[in-house]
């Protein structure tokens, strides 16, 4: 690099979720994506067993929870634990850097509740608007 050239914030970082390749991407796929959003939102409050966490995230199916309950503990933001009773229990919690994720994801989401009122006004305006085109 010359020193005509600007540095831009991701030329520190070791990965950078704007290329191609980066293997940030999938794991902020994980975080952002409908069911990984909400899942790692209702696990910020504590320890939830399957059911409670799928009655929690309502309208998440059973395969749709399961599969992204994996894709979070393999990306290592929630921890699994399975009790050895009968019947089998197991719970789900974040992992430290789930917390952290999922504190900034609540952030984000208590953000687009309190904006709704505005929200729903734009949309009204913008369905008025196409409609009458």
């Amino acid at each position: 690099m010359d020193s005509t050239q600007q540095l831009t914030p991701e030329d520190d970082l070791a990965y950078n979720v704007f290329a191609k390749a980066c293997p940030s991407r999938g794991t902020l796929e994980h975080v952002t994506g409908r069911w990984g959003g909400l899942t790692l939102g209702a696990l910020y409050e504590g320890s939830l067993r399957f059911n409670e966490l799928r009655r929690r995230v309502d309208g998440v199916s059973e395969k749709m929870l399961s599969q992204t309950l994996h894709a979070l503990e393999r990306d290592g933001l929630v921890h699994r634990e399975a009790q050895p009773t009968n019947p089998p229990r197991v719970d789900y919690d974040l992992t430290p850097l789930g917390h952290q994720v999922a504190e900034r994801l609540l952030a984000l989401i208590h953000c687009v509740e309190g904006s709704m009122d505005d929200v729903l006004a734009s949309r009204a305006r913008y369905d008025e608007t196409r409609g009458a085109l």
